[in-house]
């Protein structure tokens, strides 16, 4: 076998390192049953899928049907762009609250793209911020500060 997809072949390699990652770092708590799981059983078997989907997509990357590809080289402004956004987020999320700072979090990091819109970034914000409140809010009735603590909330 030729490795022809250089991309999946290593897409693949961080799938497994990852899923097997997850599931060795489960075996630490109590499995269960499917019947009455315990707090490792999910985490465990999700890695495991993980792992298995990486191996499938590292076995097709050696396919002679797979088209050829490289590895382009790393960018690390993409990663610090994507990690700072994030870390931005949590550190004002109960300054700015959630609404403004999970907009910051998507319009932030949208600028990672080498295709960056900001009129997309915007819209994508706004329904992620939808998003936010409707499943989290309102769904699940988690209590975060929706707007800035300067405001007088």
């Amino acid at each position: 076998m030729r490795l022809q997809n250089k991309e999946d072949f290593w897409s693949g390699i961080m799938f497994i390192a990852l899923g097997v990652g997850f599931a060795v770092m489960a075996t630490d708590y109590s499995m269960g049953t499917a019947a009455r799981m315990g707090p490792g059983y999910f985490p465990f078997w999700l890695g495991v899928c993980l792992a298995v989907l990486g191996m499938a997509v590292m076995l097709g990357s050696m396919s002679k049907k797979a088209e050829e590809t490289e590895v382009e080289k790393f960018d690390w402004k993409i990663v610090f762009v994507v990690i700072g956004s994030v870390a931005l987020c949590g550190s004002v999320l109960d300054f700015l609250g959630v609404y403004i700072s999970v907009f910051l979090l998507v319009f932030l990091s949208s600028m990672a793209s080498h295709i960056f819109n900001w009129k997309v970034a915007a819209i994508n914000g706004i329904f992620i911020v939808l998003f936010v409140w409707g499943a989290f809010i309102k769904g699940l009735g988690l209590i975060f500060p929706l707007w800035p603590s300067f405001l007088g909330n």
